[in-house]
């Protein structure tokens, strides 16, 4: 039945700007390679960087009145996410409700549909990711839910939870695990940054990566 609920929990305010501190591939990695979106959703603009809770719509394929909604009820901060049947023929968010988001103080949108517009896009700074860019029109007509559970990107997204997204792709964080994650990331970044030092003196990566007793098991031979 089509609904609007207004009022949801959202992760705390300190976890989402933890969480920002890192990309969403480290994310996607520190929480046991969980939570990420189908890699065919991009972002307009690779520069393009957004974290924030996510503002769930479900929405018809080729309408935008769902987002139109959503947009008048999103809170400063919300990523708007829109779950419309991954149609890529149709452009659904463009310049004007951009314009609209940015005014309410909305931190991003995501889409599994098109979107159009993007150099205007681009240049009003907006972080936007979606299916495709399409220029077809929407209509107004079909009744969804604003802020129920949704399935975009191959991920269950429920409100609240937190959406990263950048360069390189979307992931979601459960909003009751976002302290941890953003604890076990900062974890990840400093093995990372022990590995790349161990590289510049001088290591190979099969002794970092302790790769020589996994070949040998593997019976890998050579001819060294």
């Amino acid at each position: 039945m089509p609904h609007i609920i207004t009022r949801i929990e959202r992760a705390a305010p300190a976890d989402v700007a933890a969480l920002s501190k890192f990309g969403s591939a480290t994310i996607h990695e520190a929480q046991g390679r969980l939570g990420a979106l189908s890699a065919r959703l991009k972002p307009v603009d690779r520069a393009m960087s957004v974290c924030g809770p996510a503002f769930t719509v479900q929405s018809a394929p080729r309408d935008n009145i769902m987002l139109q909604l959503a947009i008048h009820y999103a809170q400063p901060g919300d990523v708007v996410i829109v779950s419309a049947g991954e149609y890529e023929e149709a452009g659904c968010f463009g310049d004007v409700l951009a314009n609209a988001c940015l005014a309410k103080g909305i931190a991003g949108v995501v889409t599994d549909t098109g979107v159009r517009d993007t150099q205007e896009l681009i240049r009003l700074g907006l972080p936007v990711f979606s299916l495709s860019v399409c220029i077809k029109g929407t209509v107004k007509e079909t009744l969804g839910q604003i802020n129920g559970d949704i399935v975009i990107g191959g991920q269950v997204v429920r409100p609240g939870d937190v959406i990263r997204g950048d360069a390189d792709g979307l992931v979601v964080v459960r909003r009751e695990d976002a302290a941890e994650v953003a604890r076990k990331s900062a974890a990840r970044e400093a093995d990372e940054a022990g590995y790349i030092e161990a590289y510049k003196s001088g290591r190979t990566v099969i002794d970092v990566c302790n790769l020589e007793a996994v070949l040998k098991a593997k019976g890998l031979t050579t001819d060294l």
